[in-house]
C-alpha cells in the first residue's frame, strides 16, 4: 500500500569490491559485491527497472598528482553524453582543494568547467569518500535521463 522509492544500485571500476546503493532522497549504501546477489533474492520486494541502465565508460588518465576520467554515458545501445571526473590525490578534504580543482580544469575545459558540486555544501570539512562520487554520478545520470524525457516537435 505504500508508495514505492527509487533505490540505484551503481558500481564503480576503482572499487571493484563494493557495490553503492543511492536512495532517491536519502543515504548512499556501500556494501561488498555480493549485494547484488541479495537483491535477486529479494526479487518480491523490488521491481527491477532494466530499460533504466546508464552507465559511463570511458578512459582513465593520471598526470602528476590528478586523476582525469574521461567517459561516454550510454543508455541502452545509443551515447547520451560524456562524464569528466577530475581527483587530485594528495587531498581527502575536498573543500580544501576545490580551487586548485578548478584552475587544472579549466586549463583543458575552458568556458566548460562546472561550478562546485552540490555534494561539497553537505561536507565542509570532512573526508571525501568513493560514495560521494557516486552521489556525483547519480546526478550526472538523472540530468541526462531528464534531458531524455523533453518532448521533441517533428520537423516537416
Amino acid at each position: 500500500g505504500q508508495t514505492g522509492k527509487l533505490m540505484y544500485v551503481m558500481h564503480n571500476s576503482e572499487y571493484p569490491l563494493s557495490c553503492f546503493a543511492l536512495f532517491e532522497s536519502g543515504p548512499c549504501l556501500v556494501a561488498d559485491a555480493n549485494f547484488d546477489i541479495l537483491m535477486v533474492k529479494l526479487k518480491g520486494f523490488f521491481q527491477n527497472a532494466k530499460a533504466n541502465k546508464i552507465e559511463s565508460r570511458g578512459t582513465r588518465y593520471q598526470y602528476c598528482d590528478f586523476l582525469v576520467k574521461v567517459g561516454t554515458v550510454t543508455m541502452g545501445p545509443s551515447a547520451r553524453g560524456i562524464s569528466v571526473e577530475v581527483e587530485y590525490c594528495p587531498c581527502v578534504i575536498a573543500n580544501d582543494c576545490w580551487n586548485l580543482l578548478m584552475e587544472f580544469m579549466q586549463s583543458f575545459m575552458g568556458s566548460h568547467t562546472p561550478g562546485i558540486p552540490s555534494v561539497f555544501s553537505t561536507k565542509h570539512d570532512s573526508i571525501y569518500s568513493p560514495a560521494d562520487t557516486m552521489v556525483q554520478y547519480m546526478e550526472l545520470f538523472n540530468k541526462i535521463r531528464k534531458q531524455q524525457q523533453v518532448p521533441v516537435a517533428g520537423i516537416r
